[in-house]
């Protein structure tokens, strides 16, 4: 179970504001000064650099996975836009993709990415466009078969406009909920980050026809100033044909 990181001084009397100050330096914007300082009073930031990982974004789907026990050992997973890599090290871990856990199932993890990607123990990265023409063959090819898990924490250039980014980050996300209706295997999941915004209620209901349970949460790593939220699609119902009805009747 993921511990929450408070970051907060439980000394008592003569308790003073341990926050790390940084100063606006010549030549650097004032939202460089601000990323940065919040960077160091981080206390995820802190704790993934303790523990190995790439970033503190591994903490969310620690405590996604903690709540809905999706990454277990011997699962086939893939993560797409795995850059830097700590989602996959999670899964690596949870999935026993290097065969630590006596006795149990051992995983496969596969990594894809726009851009390279360093290695990453226990998994297999690869450059790849999951967009590209065939994308989903090579990578039930990769795996062996199909996955049981599809995750994303893809998120689209910002603009700087929030309702384009809205936009653009949902549509990211519906990309990657038809690229895991064609590897999923049935019972599979996905799990993907979306901004809330008001577009994300078109792609629950696409989860919910596909998935027997859908949900849309905000994990206590997300950054509370922060828009975004995950959603987890388990029991996935199976690939659907051309002209398969749904069980409300409709196309």
């Amino acid at each position: 179970m993921v511990k929450t990181p408070t970051g907060k001084n439980t000394s008592g009397r003569g308790q003073r504001d341990l926050r790390v100050r940084v100063k606006t330096a010549k030549g650097r914007k004032l939202s460089s000064t601000l990323w940065l300082e919040r960077q160091l009073n981080d206390p995820y930031v802190a704790r993934a650099r303790k523990e190995g990982y790439r970033g503190r974004a591994a903490f969310k789907i620690l405590e996604l996975d903690d709540k809905y026990r999706f990454l277990v050992p011997g699962a086939r997973v893939v993560d797409l836009g795995c850059a830097p890599g700590g989602w996959c090290q999670v899964a690596v871990k949870r999935v026993n993709a290097l065969g630590e856990k006596s006795g149990k199932k051992v995983g496969t993890v596969l990594g894809v990415d726009l851009q390279e990607v360093d290695a990453i123990a226990g998994a297999e990265v690869h450059q790849l466009d999951f967009l590209s023409e065939g994308a989903d063959d090579k990578v039930k090819a990769w795996l062996g078969g199909t996955a049981h898990v599809v995750m994303s924490d893809m998120a689209a250039a910002s603009s700087g406009h929030q309702n384009t980014d809205h936009l653009r980050i949902i549509a990211l996300c519906e990309a990657a909920a038809y690229f895991a209706f064609d590897v999923l295997e049935e019972g599979g999941t996905f799990v993907a980050k979306v901004l809330a915004g008001g577009a994300e209620n078109e792609l629950l209901t696409i989860l919910k026809k596909n998935f027997t349970k859908v949900a849309n949460v905000k994990p206590p790593a997300s950054r509370s100033d922060s828009s975004e939220k995950f959603v987890v699609a388990q029991g996935f119902r199976g690939k659907r044909h051309e002209g398969e009805d749904d069980e409300d009747g409709e196309l």
